[in-house]
């Protein structure tokens, strides 16, 4: 029988205070996944964050893994899908981020919980560790784009996903307007994709 669990991943500088975190728990609870989400706060460079996000996929084997990762999030859900063939719905999601990080180099305070953040030129390394050439796990992945984001270029991600699900919505912004109204084509799609 299946045991969906759903990882959800924030973006830079956010926190699983934001709202698409918010209203992603309020949906689970909707259809009968109360507690079964995990929304880990990655407070520490690349390296750090997905080394304690593979410690904590490989403890939760025993569950159904679903992915959702918002912008560097969805960087960081790319690889853990295509590292442990994961269903991952990624939002907005960064394809190079260590190039759009490295004008960013310096200290920086998190939009929920106003902590400070230090973007070193070591993270730019470590992103580029992770970079997921050409994904193998097509089939489990869901690309969701606006076109009016004004952090990312969406067409990126298309251009990268092309042989996966993608949804590009006119408009929008970064932080994917409206994304409550997709939940459950997302839900749809990681919960059709459980092996």
């Amino acid at each position: 029988m299946p045991n969906p669990h759903l990882l959800y991943l924030h973006g830079f500088l956010s926190s699983p205070q934001s709202e698409k975190a918010q209203q992603t728990i309020a949906y689970c609870d909707n259809i009968g996944m109360t507690g079964s989400y995990t929304l880990p706060f990655m407070r520490g460079g690349p390296r750090q964050s997905i080394n304690e996000l593979c410690t904590w996929v490989e403890a939760n084997s025993d569950k159904d893994l679903i992915i959702i990762g918002s912008s560097l999030g969805g960087y960081y859900a790319a690889y853990l899908s295509e590292k442990y063939a994961l269903p991952a719905a990624l939002i907005n999601p960064a394809v190079r981020p260590f190039d759009l990080l490295e004008s960013r180099i310096g200290s920086h305070k998190n939009y929920h919980t106003e902590e400070s953040h230090e973007v070193t030129e070591d993270h730019m390394d470590e992103l580029r560790e992770l970079f997921v050439d050409e994904p193998q796990h097509i089939d489990k992945l869901m690309i969701l784009v606006q076109t009016g984001d004004e952090t990312l270029d969406y067409r990126l991600a298309l251009e990268k996903y092309n042989r996966s699900l993608c949804i590009a919505r006119i408009g929008g912004d970064h932080s994917y307007a409206n994304y409550a109204c997709d939940l459950p084509q997302i839900f749809d799609f990681l919960l059709s994709r459980i092996a």
